[in-house]
């Protein structure tokens, strides 16, 4: 196929000043052009352009302008969903930009950085996890996790920390180290929190509380610093003794639980002997209070009948003394076995039932009815 068309009209065709040649400038057979000579001919014509004597201003204006024109391009960047941009002129914070695609003044006059500012970070203390681990964090990681308490015990504590950025302006420019600035905070904020409490607290009462803690004390004292930084989350992962001591430890705690259990026994006992103790002798009270107070009546009422008796005798002593002779024989045959015997009889002896007396619980009495007594 050549590069003029048969009937002279085609797209191709030159005219009659091309001499049948094709756009590459060769002939009629229209072979591709070498390459080389294509960029030493382009090169011959850029250097014609800019030496003195080239294509004059014309020439010089149009790359003038190209340049202008790749240099007014690096202003478009973009801003990801969970970044915002701050735009800076001449290292002034000049304004923050939403994401998606923007545009500030080309470089150095305005620049931009682009901070996550939706995104939840995350720095572990006391411990090093993946890769962070297999570096050799270890012994920095035991440097931050051994704390002293308050009753000057030392106990290990592993916590992460959860913070989000909140003012870019302050966290790019208020802080050096954003992040070592947060570790150490947290560090600081967690030792003090730790300091005031004994170790009972994180080993087995509410961790979620000492966390909420070192969580308010840290975001006081970054607003302080003014780093631009929210805490999220406290979370309290580990509390134990050192591993130097963790079997004493035990020991010293199965002891207080021991200590502990004996404790609430007692008190148990305590509490149900006590209140037996305290009835019983509220109820030998009461009975001695009942006893005084029936002897003294029953005194009391004796004495009233002695002295009515004594009034009566003083007023006729022979009726008295007869009717308290009556009462009192009344009193002892009541219950007493009662034999009537005839004063004719001589021989007593044969009709007493002697075999029986031995059997009676009272002995019996004779009574002489012609005698009037026994």
């Amino acid at each position: 196929m050549t590069w003029n068309s048969q009937g002279g009209g085609g797209p191709w065709s030159r005219g009659p000043k091309d001499n049948g040649q094709g756009p590459w400038g060769k002939g009629p057979g229209g072979e591709p052009p070498n390459v080389e000579e294509l960029l030493r001919k382009s090169q011959e014509r850029l250097r014609g352009m800019l030496l003195p004597g080239g294509p004059g201003k014309r020439g010089i204006v149009l790359i003038v302008a190209g340049i202008l024109a790749l240099w007014a391009l690096t202003g478009i960047y973009k801003v990801n969903p969970e970044e915002v941009g701050v735009v800076l002129r001449f290292g002034k914070v000049q304004r923050f930009t939403q994401p998606g695609l923007n545009y500030h003044l080309p470089s150095p006059i305005e620049t931009v950085l682009t901070p996550a500012v939706t995104r939840v970070n995350h720095i572990e203390l006391g411990f090093r996890s993946g890769a962070e681990s297999r570096r050799g964090g270890g012994s920095a990681a035991n440097n931050e996790s051994l704390m002293l308490t308050g009753d000057e015990n030392i106990i290990d504590i592993n916590f992460s920390v959860f913070w989000q950025i909140n003012d870019p302006g302050k966290y790019l420019f208020a802080i050096r180290d954003p992040e070592g600035t947060v570790k150490m905070v947290a560090e600081s904020a967690m030792r003090e929190v730790i300091g005031q409490l004994p170790i009972r607290a994180p080993l087995f009462e509410n961790r979620q509380a000492i966390g909420d803690s070192t969580r308010k004390r840290m975001q006081e004292l970054l607003d302080q610093y003014g780093s631009g930084v929210s805490v999220t989350q406290v979370q309290l992962l580990k509390a134990d003794p050192p591993a130097e001591v963790i079997d004493a430890f035990n020991d010293v705690q199965r002891a207080r639980t021991d200590q502990e259990r004996l404790r609430n026994e007692a008190e148990a006992y305590r509490n149900d002997i006590i209140p037996k103790a305290r009835g019983e002798s509220e109820r030998i009270v009461q009975e001695a209070e009942a006893y005084k107070e029936q002897v003294i009546d029953l005194a009391q009422g004796e004495a009233k009948r002695f002295t009515s008796v004594y009034q009566s005798y003083k007023a006729a002593p022979d009726v008295t003394a007869r009717r308290l002779y009556i009462e009192t024989i009344e009193d002892i045959l009541k219950n007493s076995q009662k034999m009537v015997v005839d004063p004719q009889v001589k021989n007593l002896q044969a009709y007493l039932p002697l075999p029986n007396l031995g059997q009676s619980k009272t002995p019996p009495v004779l009574v002489n009815p012609q005698a009037g007594g026994k």
